[in-house]
């Protein structure tokens, strides 16, 4: 019973949590200024592979990086070949983060600093080079390093080294969630006072010949590469499946009130999360959407406030033809009358799929949209499907008063994440 009482009397005064700082790199863009201003245009960042091994790609297009090497300051070229690329794409958005919310002068205990990242499948096209190695040169010819070049958390290991954060260090890996669970880990790390600080988010490289082939496989991937550059083009009746897509979406995470005694800027603030299953199915979502509502419920339940208070839902709208249908119904479920007043729209339409890094990039695009009080819109969507029946920011951005948003995730087995941002009013 004391025990119990002291636990309790610790974490009565729960923090509120500030964002100072966001960071992202896709197909769009090597930074949030040049992907912002690439998506108000609805531009695509979809393009053609044009790997030399792009002959093995049963589907030859992704949301592709175009021309990124990351900096030395953060690899050294010796470092460089020894990690996946999602830990490289990892590092460059932490670094635009960090620089926009100087933390690095914030003058904070570096044991109260601390690195939660998501990713879904970790540095899974080193395991596949590695195993061809393996087997065309045998197990000599096997890295050293190549166990560390892959590991989920190494991403949050180089952080943390870098910058000589000494707080909690770890991954989350949930899938297409995995990124929305780690920023609600984090905000909950800071909320209790175990933190001053955290760099959260996610990071996702996979589109490889194996990854590809495998989702393909289960019929999930869009194929239509005759208008591969609007082949993601959620809640449109023409849609035919996700599109690949890679990047990283970086958030810097703060104790409110100590952000604002350091003069920080605050961008935004983390109010509320919640997480559920479906228990339905190891790939499909539930039809109606029966994990999903009480998702968004518990986040809205988490963040103190009615559902009318929301103004924009960057939806997970993967342009699957059951997910969208399902994830529609799911918002008029929740929202009533108020989810005809709401915009909603999917990044996705542009970035591709980003998988464990969906929801850290989609919430960098959430706050920017508090920031500018813009919504971003969904592109491609030309034919709306009648059973996607909501204002979905068809092509072209929308200026609109943003005081929440909304911001959706799910992946397979089932696992749904909902994150809530408010603007922040000194």
């Amino acid at each position: 019973m004391g025990g119990f009482f002291v636990l309790e009397t610790k974490f009565m005064n729960i923090r509120k949590v500030a964002i100072t700082g966001i960071g992202s790199i896709c197909g769009l863009g090597h930074n949030t200024d040049e992907i912002w201003n690439n998506s108000l245009k609805a531009q695509s960042g979809i393009k053609l592979i044009q790997a030399d091994n792009a002959d093995q790609f049963p589907v030859k297009f992704a949301g592709l990086i175009d021309n990124f090497e990351i900096s030395e300051g953060l690899l050294t070229a010796k470092e460089q070949s020894r990690y996946d690329r999602f830990i490289h794409l990892a590092l460059h958005s932490t670094d635009e983060a960090i620089k926009q919310s100087g933390l690095l002068e914030a003058g904070y205990d570096p044991y109260r600093i601390g690195s939660i990242l998501g990713t879904g499948l970790g540095g899974f096209p080193f395991i596949e080079n590695t195993h061809k190695t393996f087997l065309e040169k045998g197990p000599r010819r096997v890295s050293p390093f190549f166990v560390p070049s892959f590991i989920p958390n190494m991403a949050t290991g180089k952080i943390s080294m870098l910058y000589n954060f000494k707080g909690i260090n770890h991954a989350v890996s949930s899938a297409c969630a995995s990124s929305a669970h780690a920023i609600a880990a984090a905000a909950t790390e800071i909320m209790l006072g175990r933190c001053d600080a955290i760099v959260t988010g996610g990071a996702e490289a996979v589109v490889s010949p194996l990854t590809i082939t495998g989702f393909n496989a289960m019929k999930a991937l869009s194929k239509d590469e005759d208008n591969y550059a609007s082949a993601s083009r959620p809640f449109d009746k023409t849609r035919s499946g996700f599109v690949m897509g890679e990047g990283a979406g970086i958030l810097i995470l703060e104790d409110l009130e100590k952000a604002k005694a350091r003069g920080a800027k605050i961008l935004a603030q983390v109010v509320g999360f919640g997480a559920t299953a479906d228990a339905y199915h190891i790939t499909s979502p539930h039809p109606e959407g029966q994990g999903t509502i009480p998702c968004m419920k518990q986040a809205l339940d988490n963040a103190g406030i009615t559902p009318d208070k929301i103004d924009y839902i960057n939806a997970h709208g993967t342009s699957t033809p059951l997910g969208d249908i399902a994830e529609t119904k799911a918002i008029k479920a929740v929202f009533g009358e108020h989810a005809n007043k709401l915009n909603v729209s999917s990044t996705k339409s542009m970035t591709g799929h980003l998988l464990g890094a969906a929801a850290g990039i989609e919430s960098v695009f959430c706050v920017k949209a508090i920031m500018e009080q813009t919504v971003p819109p969904t592109a491609h969507l030309n034919e709306q499907d009648e059973l996607c029946d909501l204002n979905y920011t068809a092509n072209e951005p929308q200026k609109r008063n943003i005081e929440y948003t909304l911001n959706n995730s799910f992946g397979f087995g089932g696992t749904n994440s909902t994150l809530i941002f408010k603007r922040y009013n000194d």
